[in-house]
């Protein structure tokens, strides 16, 4: 069983925003075995949107319409379907009561445009919206169905949540589909595939790899498909098999591989921290507060992170590190000493027991034969013990900024484990 996503608007077509509705509804759908085969965008024209339907339709056997459901005039979704469909348009109470309740429990006059929202077309299932005013509609045509559903986000993710993902379920026998997914840092894609050209060898044709890199992380995705005719037991049993090939996959690349499917470096590593009881610091120069940005980025933060030196300058390494001026003088604000130093002073100053160091040449400019520009020194420290590597990335300002970020968590990680192995020693 197979979907086509499309989505209506001029605002994504110009790129004033982004289309993440078919990211969110290809995950959900994958869950339930239906295979997305397509997506794709038109504008808000009655002659692009059916062009849009009928190809979509032609492709696939459930098609996902998201947007054009609003209450003005450039909203001709609903109208353009009931022109397609040959179908008549007809005032709906229930709707009209809900929308009508809406307003009265804020306090505000409903406008007239609101009995427009309440007026659908006949010859569609009614699709109840309880958490905005755009119902949603669910056409069936010679054994198809087309779904249209309002483009703002929560709207659209209850509708397929509560209304269009039980219907889908009971109306078609989908062939069962299970993803694992392994996430890595610290080796680049060309790199791991390298290491995994045996494993791929033994991976049956019901199951593939596949690698989806990002700037200093690679997630890898396993996918079954169950391949044979469907049974009650079908599904235990292709998840049994994916889970058996994930395992071996970890055991192959296991010194690579931080985390499961949707979670994040700087929130295993937080996890981590937490579990330890441990409070973590960083001393930043050329990421300019960009790991502390990482790491805030996750809910409970306050647990563990005492706080940041942004220690751009020589001076204010010197004034709040306690860096020592003859180490910036001899070695250079870009060097393994520096780093060193710049760790095990955020520990000492800022009273955390774990600080990561990080002073680089971001660039574009500023590089030099010995030191090109992307030239990154990254430490870990717990104030006895420090570890320090030197990356060269490239001449991308931006990209060496973020890539710092990713190998600087990766550093702590494996800094976290070693310290959890050998107190289990």
């Amino acid at each position: 069983m197979n979907a086509h996503l499309l989505t209506i608007g001029d605002e994504i077509l110009i790129g004033q925003i982004i289309d993440t509705n078919s990211a969110w509804m290809s995950r959900q759908l994958n869950l339930i075995g239906v295979s997305v085969n397509g997506k794709s965008s038109v504008g808000d024209t009655q002659s692009d949107i059916i062009a849009g339907i009928e190809h979509a339709l032609s492709l696939a056997d459930i098609v996902i319409i998201t947007g054009g459901l609003g209450p003005t005039k450039d909203d001709i979704t609903k109208k353009t379907l009931a022109d397609m469909f040959e179908s008549g348009m007809s005032f709906h109470q229930e709707t009209y009561d809900r929308i009508s309740a809406y307003f009265e429990k804020v306090g505000r006059p409903m406008p007239p445009s609101m009995k427009d929202q309440a007026t659908l077309p006949d010859k569609a299932l009614i699709l109840i919206n309880k958490v905005g005013t755009a119902a949603g509609m669910w056409f069936e045509r010679e054994g198809k169905v087309l779904v249209s559903l309002p483009g703002v986000p929560f709207e659209m993710e209850y509708l397929m949540s509560n209304e269009v993902m039980p219907r889908l379920k009971s109306k078609f026998v989908s062939r069962p589909i299970v993803h694992r997914t392994l996430l890595t840092a610290g080796e680049g894609e060309s790199a791991i595939a390298r290491r995994l050209e045996d494993f791929e060898e033994t991976l049956p044709a019901h199951i593939k790899l596949a690698y989806l890199p990002a700037l200093g992380q690679v997630r890898l995705r396993l996918t079954g498909v169950w391949p044979g005719e469907i049974h009650p037991d079908s599904e235990s049993a292709l998840t049994a098999e994916v889970e058996n090939y994930t395992a071996t996959l970890r055991n192959t690349i296991g010194d690579l591989v931080f985390g499961t499917e949707i979670q994040t470096l700087q929130g295993v590593v937080g996890e981590k921290l937490r579990t330890l009881g441990l409070t973590l610091s960083t001393a930043e120069s050329c990421t300019g507060g960009y790991i502390s940005h990482l790491i805030t980025s996750e809910a409970g933060a306050s647990d563990f992170f005492a706080g940041s030196a942004v220690t751009y300058s020589n001076a204010m390494k010197m004034a709040l590190l306690g860096v020592n001026p003859a180490t910036l003088n001899n070695f250079g604000a870009v060097s393994e000493e520096t780093v060193r130093e710049m760790a095990v002073g955020a520990v000492k100053h800022l009273g955390s027991n774990l600080a990561i160091a990080v002073s680089g040449i971001a660039g574009p400019g500023g590089g030099t034969p010995e030191k090109p520009v992307g030239t990154v020194w990254i430490a870990v420290s717990n104030g006895t013990r420090t570890t320090a590597h030197k990356f060269i990335f490239g001449r991308d300002r931006a990209k060496n900024i973020q890539m710092a970020g990713i190998y600087a968590l990766n550093m702590l990680n494996k800094f976290l484990d070693e310290l959890t192995h050998s107190v289990a020693r």
